[in-house]
């Protein structure tokens, strides 16, 4: 898979920098049911970091250590490897909610970013911190990433679940899209086989006709 990197390698220059992975769950857009509450579901953006962060028109949700990203697999051949992503800490409801969505098959990103990590702080006219009511300082550091990049797109394939007594642990497996050139394409010259494809197409009606046909070919 080739991709930018140009990004990324010029935030590594910085003096301190912030590493993170954003995922993207590509659920359906839909209506469900719980408690007896109609719940609207969508999309999933999470990232590996604390607070909300906007990247673009999309705002991912911090999760912290929350979510486990696994191993992004790359070999020098073209080849189709998973991956996995480890949620813990997921309330039994949210869990019920999950268990009624529609996930195979659907489409999950992994990004990676960095961040410079220097802290900007509010200050004062005489150059001292403007604190909240708690005494910590108030950081406004940007929350723009100085390099992202785009490790996995792949389709959700299995959810794992492991519950506990007040939390559960999801583990969601993934295929790369590079499985799509292993799956068998068998094409037929048949009407039919046609007419899946290209419902106004008749070049393929009067084969059948035609097969024993005599051919008057090449004579006088």
């Amino acid at each position: 898979m080739t991709r930018d990197i140009s990004e990324i390698l010029d935030a590594l220059d910085l003096p301190e920098i912030f590493p993170f992975f954003a995922v993207e769950l590509m659920f359906d857009t839909a209506t469900t049911t719980f408690n007896g509450e109609s719940i609207s579901t969508g999309p999933l953006y999470l990232w590996t970091g604390l607070g909300d962060l906007t990247i673009g028109d999309i705002t991912y949700i911090g999760t912290g250590s929350l979510i486990q990203i696994g191993e992004v697999q790359e070999t020098s051949e073209i080849s189709a490897h998973g991956m996995s992503f480890t949620m813990s800490g997921i309330p039994e409801d949210i869990l019920a909610i999950a268990l009624q969505l529609p996930y195979r098959g659907r489409v999950c990103r992994v990004k990676f970013g960095i961040m410079d990590a220097n802290k900007e702080y509010l200050l004062l006219e005489n150059g001292d911190r403007l604190l909240l009511e708690n005494f910590a300082s108030i950081d406004i550091m940007s929350r723009d990433p100085n390099g992202l990049s785009t490790l996995f797109v792949g389709y959700m394939d299995q959810m794992g679940i492991a519950e506990g007594p007040d939390s559960s642990t999801v583990t969601l497996t993934a295929e790369s899209k590079l499985i799509n050139l292993e799956r068998p394409r068998t094409r037929r010259y048949t009407s039919e086989n046609q007419k899946s494809l290209f419902p106004d197409d008749l070049a393929f009606d009067f084969v059948n006709d035609l097969v024993d046909r005599p051919s008057a070919w090449g004579r006088d």
